[in-house]
Formats: structure tokens, sequence, C-alpha cells
């Protein structure tokens, strides 16, 4: 019952390797539909993140303006602390009785926790192996800028607010180089796929 974390940059290529997994059969419990869930209107998460951050990071229906936060705590690292000490804690009790759940209905499930802010928050978990979604902060930018829309400022702004490469990478058991083709991409993921079956 193997435990994986699968965690990488803004842009990485994590979402297509966790999607590939997720083809062959693994369990993939996604952190951000988490944190979506857990900041979801009449949560107790959302009335603190208001309470903490005022009306202006709630929309007119009641939910979380997630651009109004994100330009808050994306330029200001205490902010982001403080967003984080809410976050975090809700997010792990619902990630962990997902695990639970996963491996309560197949005890030889492979599960797979997509995680960006695994460095920030969970490094230390009990993880099977760490896999590292990685390519360089350029690449990504570009991939912001070109697929997603971001400006350039906006797109070096967000990777400047995560861990550094060299953060993720120091805490790697596999790296997939996801800089090159999306076949190269998911050739490297079902390599893996192989060793956590094998």
């Amino acid at each position: 019952m193997p435990l994986i974390a699968l965690t990488g940059g803004i842009a990485s290529g994590k979402s297509t390797i966790a999607r590939r997994l997720a083809e062959h059969g693994a369990v993939i419990v996604d952190a951000d539909a988490i944190v979506r869930e857990v900041q979801s209107v009449g949560s107790g998460v959302l009335d603190r993140i208001a309470a903490e951050f005022g009306a202006g990071v709630i929309q007119s229906d009641g939910s979380l303006d997630r651009a109004a936060l994100g330009a808050i705590v994306f330029s200001d690292d205490a902010a982001r602390e403080r967003l984080n000490a809410i976050v975090h804690p809700a997010v792990r009790q619902a990630s962990t009785e997902r695990f639970e759940r996963a491996f309560a209905d197949d005890p030889d499930a492979v599960v797979v926790y997509d995680v960006p802010l695994l460095v920030e928050a969970r490094v230390d978990d009990p993880w099977e192996a760490i896999v590292v979604a990685h390519a360089p902060a350029a690449v990504r930018e570009r991939r912001l800028v070109e697929l997603r829309g971001a400006s350039a400022h906006d797109a070096r702004a967000r990777i400047a607010a995560q861990v550094s490469d060299e953060e993720r990478l120091a805490v790697a058991d596999v790296v997939i180089d996801t800089s090159g083709s999306l076949a190269e991409t998911i050739a490297q993921t079902d390599e893996l796929w192989e060793r956590l079956r094998g």
C-alpha cells in the first residue's frame, strides 16, 4: 500500500504526471481540490481567512476571491505564512482521511498525494517515495504566460513565492524531468509506475 507524494513548482507538469498515474490505476488525492473544499462557503476556514485578511477577499456571493487573496499573499511572505497556518491543518486532516479511506477500500492501492506545497507543509510525513516534477523556472514561466495567460511579472512572482527548485530536488526520491516533450514525461511516468508496482 504505497503512499506517494507528488510535488513540483507551479507549471512543472505535475498534473500531467498525476493524470497518467491515474490512468494506470493510482488513487489520486488532489491537495488543491481539498484546499478549495475546506475554503468553501460556510466553512470555518473561510471565516478565519475573512477575519484575517478582510472582507475584500470575499466575493459578493460569499465565496473566496482567490485573485484578491493571491494578490496579498504572493507578494508578502508573512501574509502567506498566516494563510498557511489557517489552511494547512484542515488540508492535512482531510487528506489523511482520504488516504485512510483509499487503503480501506483497496489495501493494495497506490495512493498518490498531488501536493504543490509538500516541502512547505508535509515533507516529514511517512511517504514511501517523494516524486518531484521538475522543469527549470524559465520553462515554467513561459508555460504560465503562454498556456495560462499570466503576465511575465505575475508568473515570476508566483514562481518566486514557492520554495526553490533546489529545496524540492533535495527531498526527491524520484525526479521526472518535464522540460522535454509530453511523450518524454509520459515515458518517465510509465517507468515510475512499473517501479511502484514491482
